[in-house]
């Protein structure tokens, strides 16, 4: 089994109350979530309202195909034009 996981964080910059931010990084979860095929969720930052942290997660056996996934998931939400992609990382993990 081969799992892949991201970090990915986010500045939105139009949001002026965490109601705003909110609502911009749901339709960011739900679009990547279905387009993709993976978990989404917010894991940090859950209190600032222009800042958010995603968790992208997905599980497979081709570690190749799970990263070019990853990628894509990463090019996807920085061509969104609700949030500014600032930083992101991600790692696959082996499991015998």
């Amino acid at each position: 089994m081969v799992v892949a996981a991201a970090e990915i964080r986010l500045v939105v910059r139009g949001s002026r109350s965490l109601k705003e931010k909110r609502s911009a990084i749901r339709s960011i979860k739900d679009r990547v979530g279905s387009a993709f095929n993976v978990a989404v969720a917010e894991v940090d930052d859950l209190d600032l309202h222009q800042s958010a942290v995603l968790g992208v997660a997905a599980v497979g056996n081709d570690s190749k195909y799970l990263t070019g996934l990853i990628q894509r998931v990463i090019d996807h939400i920085r061509s969104n034009p609700h949030a500014e992609l600032v930083d992101s990382r991600f790692d696959v993990l082996h499991f015998d």
